[in-house]
């Protein structure tokens, strides 16, 4: 073990400001904690930085320095010790090489480790690792799937009681606000709660794709699950339909409203949380990653005074983004704004904003009907789910309101097909529809680890890269990818940027939809390519040739 203090060796080793470290021990001597994990709470250093940090003072091994490859990991050899002992003491064995018998260690500050491991396997070289929390998560969830194994309940799950008993123990409440919390913190926009047929599985989205986050026991998923109800005041003891509920919960000084919905699945209640962050609502059409020629083509399309704009796209895809975002820009004291939505996400100050509720009858299509008699200039409409919200929605459209509503299609086009689909008459879409947005979200590159790339193989010709640069004209290209670092997780994305295409329904269209309706509808996405109209892949493209995402988010998302 090093002499050097861990303030000592960031300041020597990091070039870490003095002031900062003398600032986090006056708070240290105040409030207590570990000097590393103050640092990192303000933003002065990183985990990979505490890892580094811990290497050196404790003279210690790096993992990422020792273990390139996570596949040569074997997680042996045990003996006889059960697996649960080593994640209890935070140690965990990695493999044999040479024998020299490697150890990935939680904390170096269990000065027995050593000790206990050369004790336990005394014919070989004991060798221990340090790594980042973020990589000890990984291989500690790597190392439950391997060991963690289906085993008989403890309790009667028909005992709700029991249930609930279990739900309210100390460890079942960590388990579940750590899990929030972890959400939180990685900016992850659902949880998923998995009962698989040997471990209970939590996943993250995280920028639109799912992440293995940890493994648990089966034996805790009905306390988990139903501590969870409780929380949203949902039936502990309904197991065999789908619930759906709500939960308000503070984190860091952000407010989240989480979304529940169970269902059971074959190895028990898997659940999803949807977070939502109440206090995020500052959305603007600019922040949403139009060009400058569609963002100037939509304030166009929302400036008018009555119509009926359509914004298309797949669940998860930015619809209700967008939607606020036209809402703040059309949110004025001489506009009067009411939204019908399942349920309200964000809550807009100075706009009428109104849950259906099926339940009860507060459907869509009887809510709009009453909404009409309190003289309403703006009308924003959840979803339109069925023939009877979409024709009450055109005629209020008709008659001097602007309506903003959603609906399911892959693409633009799609959407008047769909209406027509519903039974709407032609001459009602005609009158009525003034322009259709479709869009997807895609990954942004991380701009902290950012790197010049080019195309290779066959993607130019795959994407039609040549014909995109001369249509649009584009000289430069600035192709980027991640390289991945500790801002990204590694990933080389953080967030994610909109992609677009803007159909206005004009005369010409219309008269080319009426003429061709017996054709195929790619022969109309054909038709209106060879003009000026940009679909979905185009859009995207152009934003891999500015540096803004990847070609493979290209091929992922269109």
């Amino acid at each position: 073990m090093s002499n050097s203090l861990f303030g000592e060796i960031l300041c020597t080793s990091f070039q870490i400001d003095r002031e900062e470290i003398e600032k986090a021990l006056k708070f240290q001597k105040r409030y207590g904690g570990r000097i590393g994990e103050i640092l990192l709470h303000s933003g002065i250093i990183s985990e990979e930085q505490i890892a580094s940090t811990l290497s050196i003072q404790f003279n210690i091994k790096e993992f990422k320095n020792e273990i390139k490859d996570l596949s040569t990991i074997e997680f042996g050899p045990l003996k006889d010790i059960d697996p649960g002992w080593f994640i209890t003491n935070g140690i965990l064995p990695l493999k044999l090489e040479n024998n020299r018998l490697f150890f990935l260690i939680e904390d170096p500050l269990k000065i027995y480790s050593t000790d206990a491991m050369t004790h336990l396997f005394p014919e070989y070289e004991v060798v221990l690792l340090i790594a980042d929390e973020r990589q000890y998560r990984e291989i500690l969830n790597l190392y439950k799937l391997k060991y963690l194994k289906k085993t008989s309940t403890s309790f009667d799950e028909n005992e709700i009681e029991k249930l609930r008993d279990l739900a309210d123990e100390a460890p079942i409440i960590k388990f579940v606000n750590s899990m929030i919390n972890r959400a939180a913190e990685y900016r992850a926009s659902d949880i998923h709660i998995e009962n698989l047929s040997h471990a209970l599985r939590i996943r993250y989205r995280i920028d639109g794709v799912l992440h293995d986050i940890d493994f648990a026991s089966p034996d805790i998923a009905p306390a988990v699950i139903s501590r969870i109800k409780i929380m949203s005041n949902l039936d502990i003891g309904e197991k065999r339909r789908p619930q759906d509920g709500r939960i308000q919960v503070k984190v860091s000084g952000r407010l989240f409203d989480i979304r529940i919905s169970t269902l059971p699945s074959i190895h028990g209640e898997n659940m999803v949380m949807r977070l939502l962050e109440k206090e995020n609502i500052n959305y603007t059409i600019s922040s949403l990653g139009l060009e400058e020629l569609d963002i100037t083509e939509l304030n166009r399309l929302v400036s008018r005074n009555f119509g009926l704009i359509l914004i298309t796209g797949p669940t998860g895809s930015g619809k209700s983004t967008t939607l606020y975002s036209i809402l703040n820009r059309l949110n004025t004291k001489e506009q009067k704004i009411v939204t019908v939505e399942d349920p309200v996400e964000y809550q807009i100050e100075g706009i009428t904003q109104i849950n259906a509720r099926e339940q009860i009858d507060l459907t869509f299509a009887n809510i709009l009907r009453n909404i009409l008699r309190h003289d309403p200039d703006i009308i924003m409409i959840g979803e339109i789910r069925d023939r009877e919200t979409a024709e009450i929605a055109i005629q209020a459209s008709l008659t001097g309101h602007l309506v903003l509503a959603t609906l399911h299609t892959n693409d633009s086009i799609s959407a008047i097909t769909r209406l027509v689909d519903m039974g709407i008459n032609d001459y009602l879409i005609n009158s009525s529809l003034l322009g259709v947005i479709a869009q997807r979200l895609v990954r942004r590159v991380c701009e902290n680890c950012a790197a010049e790339t080019n195309c290779e193989g066959s993607v130019p010709e795959e994407l039609n890269i040549d014909e995109i640069r001369k249509k649009y004209k584009i000289d430069n290209m600035k192709m980027k990818k991640g390289t991945g670092c500790e801002n990204c997780a590694n990933t080389g994305y953080r967030g994610r940027i909109g992609i677009f295409e803007i159909l206005k329904y004009t005369g010409e269209l219309k008269n080319k939809i009426m003429k061709h309706r017996d054709k195929d509808i790619d022969y109309l996405k054909d038709t209106l390519l060879k003009g000026k109209f940009k679909n979905l892949r185009e859009d995207a493209i152009l934003k891999c040739l500015k540096g803004l995402t990847t070609t493979e988010e290209v091929f992922r998302v269109t």
